[in-house]
């Protein structure tokens, strides 16, 4: 929408948002904020019933799409038949991009022989430093022993931070909008490493919110994901 520059990809940024008005601003001014700026930036307004389509609307290159059907895996949905680029890039509504974050997803594509899809890690703004040591922790030891583990039958992907081909996420169908939410992010890793080379880039890393552990407790969010990890993977369904 209006920022088209000559690069190698045209690069859509999807952000799907259930009642995010609180939240997307932050979102979206660090998207126009990037050094590699993005082609185009879809909002899902995913059955809002407070503001967030009147917020998506007021700031500039932003295209918004409604998706009446609530659920986060059909909103990511309308937003892959929404978008034009040849690369989607998705992330949730409460997070912040790093200024650099998608120049340095693009170089990963560029440099990545065979690339189909890639996913990077989150830092959290809003936690305190137990919750955020325990994460850097996880990402740099259980996560990568997990990824031996599991490499020959699907990979860790982060739901709220990954990039993929078009054609490649078209090749699979799509996201499998039977998924309400928990696990979907395994299924779809699970089903683009079965025709490439997917991958977790730690340099790719977006900042996100601890709401959902600070609810839950961090006890609860860990056994919750956990077993969906296992449970889609061994049994292809969450």
């Amino acid at each position: 929408a209006g920022m088209t520059q000559r690069n190698a990809f045209r690069l859509s940024v999807i952000v799907c948002a259930h009642n995010e008005a609180r939240y997307l601003p932050a979102c979206l001014h660090s998207l126009l904020a990037q050094t590699r700026v993005p082609d185009e930036i879809v909002v899902v307004n995913n059955a809002s019933t407070d503001e967030t389509r009147a917020v998506a609307q007021q700031i500039p290159y932003v295209d918004v799409v409604d998706e009446p059907r609530k659920g986060l895996v059909v909103a990511r949905e309308a937003g892959r038949r929404a978008a034009t680029g040849d690369i989607l890039v998705y992330l949730d509504a409460d997070c912040r991009a790093p200024l650099t974050w998608l120049e340095r997803v693009e170089q990963r594509f560029l440099r990545t022989p065979g690339l189909i899809a890639l996913s990077g890690p989150y830092r959290y703004y809003d936690w305190d430093w137990w919750g955020r040591l325990l994460i850097r922790a996880y990402d740099f030891t259980l996560a990568p022993a997990t990824q031996l583990l599991v490499l020959r039958i699907g990979t860790i992907f982060y739901g709220g931070n990954f990039a993929v081909r078009s054609e490649a996420l078209e090749a699979i169908g799509g996201f499998d909008t039977s998924i309400e939410f928990h696990g979907e992010d395994t299924n779809l890793g699970r089903r683009l490493f079965a025709i490439g080379r997917v991958e977790i880039f730690h340099d790719c890393y977006l900042y996100t919110s601890a709401r959902r552990y600070n609810a839950m407790g961090k006890g609860a969010v860990f056994r919750l994901y956990v077993r969906n990890f296992t449970s889609e993977l061994l049994h292809h369904r969450p």
